[in-house]
């Protein structure tokens, strides 16, 4: 009888310290640790009504995307095809850089970017721009 007390304690302790173990993993915590690729500074003014700005033909394009972002990761598009560019990083930002194709004169054009975080989360966006007739 005295075996049954000895271990009461001992079981009720072990199922406290079981069950608050596997309440404190949150499925959220996860992604909070994940920061999101961001973008900022489109050098393009991006097309609105009612300005209906219009960019060059053959413009070069650039912005930013934020350090924690794996470069190797990086899709740029425009009207669903790969954009070549380059890359410039340093442990501030990742700058990218690229030259609209002469077969976009005239049209609008909708570019978009892609990217994965270094820890796996990935985001994307995209501007929509108006060329020129050359």
């Amino acid at each position: 009888m005295k075996t049954t007390h000895i271990f009461s304690p001992v079981l009720f302790i072990a199922a406290v310290l079981f069950n608050g173990t596997t309440s404190a993993y949150d499925v959220g915590k996860v992604d909070e640790m994940c920061k999101k690729p961001q973008f900022r500074d489109f050098s393009l003014p991006v097309y609105q009504e009612p300005e209906k700005t219009e960019v060059p033909p053959e413009s070069t394009l650039s912005f930013m995307v934020s350090p924690w972002a794996d470069p190797e990761t990086i899709l740029l598009t425009a009207k669903n095809k790969k954009l070549d560019y380059t890359i410039e990083s340093n442990s501030s930002f990742h700058r990218i850089k690229a030259k609209l194709p002469a077969e976009f004169n005239g049209n609008f054009v909708r570019i978009n970017v892609k990217a994965t975080a270094l820890l796996g989360c990935s985001d994307k966006t995209g501007w929509l721009v108006k060329v020129a007739e050359q």
